[in-house]
């Protein structure tokens, strides 16, 4: 048979590809991992028990802005490496950008804090396990993005497993954060950005494997 006539025969039946299917993939993902992710939360630790009086402060609001900001930026970036030939130049200073800002204002606060409450800013009482913690609360979401992630075409899986990884953590730290007693700038500077490397570095592995035509 020759090529011709072998491209031919594949794409006899071939019809065009409904609009949004991408879309609606990632978002049904991302919706079955979140749920997932609160699922695993609320039986292995327990939301806040003052988290409605919480979530009308600035504090936790100024606590989530980071990750927060890293996924709604981590999920453009993700859906464009799902696609051969898409530009993701400038969108990767949204990934970065948000951290950065996070580690001035650590900063700021760790420079005008008295120098014994320096350390205790940056341990809080939970630093042993909030990498792990915010790492395992990422892995539902970072499951679901990979499987939307193999219904497209992302030419770097490496590169594209990372960026799911990062937005799967930024994600989660976001889900955790309904458990976390930590409000602290530096604490959240240190062990969420670290839980959230994690999880980009696991993703970077599946990828590699999972991500691969």
């Amino acid at each position: 048979m020759k090529t011709d006539e072998l491209i031919a025969l594949l794409a006899r039946d071939a019809g065009p590809v409904p609009t949004g299917v991408g879309e609606r993939r990632f978002a049904a993902a991302l919706a079955l991992g979140i749920l997932a992710s609160l699922a695993w939360v609320q039986a292995a630790f327990g939301l806040r028990a003052d988290l409605p009086l919480l979530m009308t402060t600035a504090d936790f609001w100024q606590k989530v802005a980071m990750p927060l900001a890293v996924a709604v930026t981590g999920l453009v970036v993700v859906f464009r490496l799902g696609h051969p030939g898409a530009r993701v130049r400038g969108w990767w200073l949204g990934v970065w950008l948000p951290v950065s800002l996070l580690w001035i204002w650590a900063a700021a606060v760790l420079w005008m804090a008295e120098p014994a409450a320096r350390m205790p800013l940056v341990l809080g009482t939970t630093w042993r396990s909030c990498v792990f913690n915010v790492t395992a609360t990422a892995l539902p979401i970072g499951i679901a993005l990979l499987w939307a992630l193999r219904g497209l075409a992302p030419t770097r899986p490496t590169l594209t497993g990372a960026a799911a990884g990062w937005l799967a953590g930024a994600v989660g730290a976001c889900v955790y954060s309904l458990h976390c007693p930590e409000m602290a700038a530096p604490f959240v500077a240190v062990w969420y950005v670290l839980g959230m490397g994690l999880s980009a570095a696991l993703g970077a592995l599946a990828g590699r494997h999972w991500l691969r035509w």
